[in-house]
């Protein structure tokens, strides 16, 4: 008798060993399930209101329903971007803390001050999220109906064609110096601290030109109170028909289209990156985010993956920093 509970308790021993092992294995389990399991913030370094604003908020609730959590908004103003980079850079590394943001922040801020409390290697690319074309505008005072039109007064009149931006190292300011240097062109720069001040200093004439987003100039086109004479990618677009592309309007080698796309701290763990690159890509699928891009002049833009992603940025960083040193910019 003493031998069988001997036996009994081996087995209940053994019992015992393999249940631990499988609560071990599921908890193992549950851990890399668990992210997220709370609120993730989505960081942008602009005002409400502007296109960066647009493209997160249209991203926040199909991007909640993929992760199964609430994406909240956190608009960080300031530094053309720099303070939102530079607090999503410092933050814990565990996917809970998501920057939107474009190639100022990326590549143009660091380039225009290598002070910056963060560097571009300290964020890590998830995936490009948008992409849309700017559009070139102008006062109809000075006559110009065409790009080419538009190179030719500027050669004729050297230093007299002001054109508006958003401030230095701006998607507008890189726009128009790729711009002059492809053209040969010399069009001085009058930066302003906002898009919408650039665009008013054009309607008002003090300046003549503006590479702006579409929500911000079309309306004044429509009105006759601005002239559109093209976009900056190069083919025509479908979601502004009316406007040729660079090419066709004469400018080959041209494209300058404004991005936006995700990064989370460097050090975040593959898995978590994959996961919120994977509910991103989900919600770019859906029509409604598409359809709310394309009332704003943007277009989905997934990358095919994190590493498609940074191949991208850093071709695009190349041309960003050759932009900035031929510009001659200043910090704000």
């Amino acid at each position: 008798m003493p031998a069988l509970k001997g036996k009994e308790g081996m087995q209940s021993k053994r019992i015992t060993a393999v249940l631990a092992a499988l609560l071990l294995c599921a908890s193992i389990n549950v851990f890399a399930q668990a992210y997220p399991n709370k609120p993730i913030r989505l960081v942008l370094g602009f005002a409400p209101g502007g296109a960066a604003d647009y493209v997160a908020r249209a991203m926040s609730e199909p991007l909640s329903r993929a992760l199964g959590q609430p994406v909240v908004v956190d608009n960080k103003p300031g530094a053309g971007s720099s303070i939102a980079a530079d607090f999503v850079a410092k933050a814990t590394p565990d996917g809970y803390t998501v920057l939107i943001a474009s190639a100022a922040a990326i590549s143009v801020n660091p380039a225009l001050n290598p002070k910056l409390g963060y560097k571009p290697g300290d964020l890590l690319p998830v995936t490009k999220v948008s992409a849309s074309p700017q559009v070139v505008a102008v006062n109809p005072s000075i006559g110009v109906g065409s790009i080419k039109e538009l190179i030719a007064y500027a050669k004729k009149n050297p230093g007299k064609l002001n054109y508006a931006s958003s401030g230095n190292g701006s998607a507008p300011h890189m726009a128009t110096i790729l711009f002059n240097r492809l053209t040969g062109t010399e069009m001085v720069h009058v930066p302003y601290k906002s898009g919408g001040l650039a665009v008013q200093s054009v309607l008002a004439g003090d300046t003549q030109v503006t590479f702006a987003t579409p929500p911000s100039v079309l309306p004044l086109v429509k009105a006759g109170r601005l002239k559109a004479i093209a976009i900056t990618a190069p083919k025509r677009s479908s979601l502004i028909p009316d406007l040729p592309g660079m090419e066709e309007a004469g400018l080959a080698g041209y494209d300058m289209s404004l991005w936006y796309g995700f990064f989370v701290p460097a050090g975040t763990p593959a898995d978590v990156v994959k996961r919120i690159f994977d509910a991103t890509t989900a919600a770019l699928r859906e029509p409604a985010v598409a359809q709310a891009f394309a009332r704003e002049g943007t277009e989905t833009a997934a990358s095919r993956s994190p590493s498609d992603f940074a191949a991208f940025l850093a071709e695009d960083d190349k041309l960003m920093v050759r932009l900035v040193r031929e510009s001659g910019a200043k910090i704000d």
